[in-house]
């Protein structure tokens, strides 16, 4: 077996779904984790102030097999559902799961603008003028995507009738809505239904014990 070493910062972000493919797999793995403060996004750590420099393309999470590394968040966390069977069961199935994915990548742009404005500090009429012409709109079909896909597969997974990276990278997303008190919509049904469906996740008896005992970062 390959020896694996995850690099990330010290929080969920990125690197949260590929952790917890990790224990769906029962793969040992190094999790590397480089303090940051949030606010400035500097490395806490002077002897780390060099670390983005190392990392191919300057961004972590970085995965490391045995002597090769890969990066971005999206190969990393393909290849792992690859290893240990969490990628679908055939090939339509692993399409829809890709495209779920990338959808939710366009969304993330607009949550990440809106969160780091408001984590870094920014004037609160700059915060709300991103969140009101930026974030929102791209929130709504965030949740209406997602609601009417659940909704019409009926299993409680968004592809087929069992757990896929998809399902992971959705569902942790949603858990850090709702820590930050963001998870709403004119639709209640709607975040009941996303509610319920990252309860459903986080309750997988591979990763229940991980999320209890995993450290509290900052995102």
């Amino acid at each position: 077996m390959p020896t694996y070493k995850l690099t990330y910062f010290d929080g969920r972000g990125l690197a949260e779904p590929a952790r917890m493919l990790f224990h769906l797999g029962g793969v040992p793995f190094e999790d590397s984790r480089i303090p940051v403060d949030m606010k400035t996004g500097l490395i806490m750590n002077p002897e780390l102030a060099d670390v983005k420099k190392k990392a191919p393309f300057g961004k972590y999470p970085v995965l490391k097999i045995d002597d090769i590394e890969i990066a971005q968040s999206a190969a990393i966390n393909r290849y792992l559902a690859r290893q240990f069977g969490f990628a679908g069961k055939n090939p339509i199935e692993e399409a829809q799961a890709d495209s779920y994915i990338d959808q939710c990548q366009e969304y993330n742009t607009s949550f990440r603008a809106c969160m780091y404005a408001t984590l870094q500090g920014k004037p609160e009429e700059e915060v709300q003028k991103i969140r009101e012409e930026v974030y929102i709109p791209a929130q709504n079909k965030f949740y209406e995507i997602f609601s009417d896909i659940l909704n019409r597969n009926k299993s409680g997974f968004l592809v087929g009738d069992s757990l896929t990276w998809a399902d992971l990278v959705i569902a942790d997303h949603l858990y850090s809505l709702d820590t930050m008190g963001m998870l709403t919509h004119e639709d209640a049904w709607r975040c009941e239904t996303l509610k319920k469906f990252q309860e459903k996740i986080y309750e997988h008896p591979l990763l229940k014990g991980y999320i209890a005992s995993r450290p509290k970062g900052a995102f």
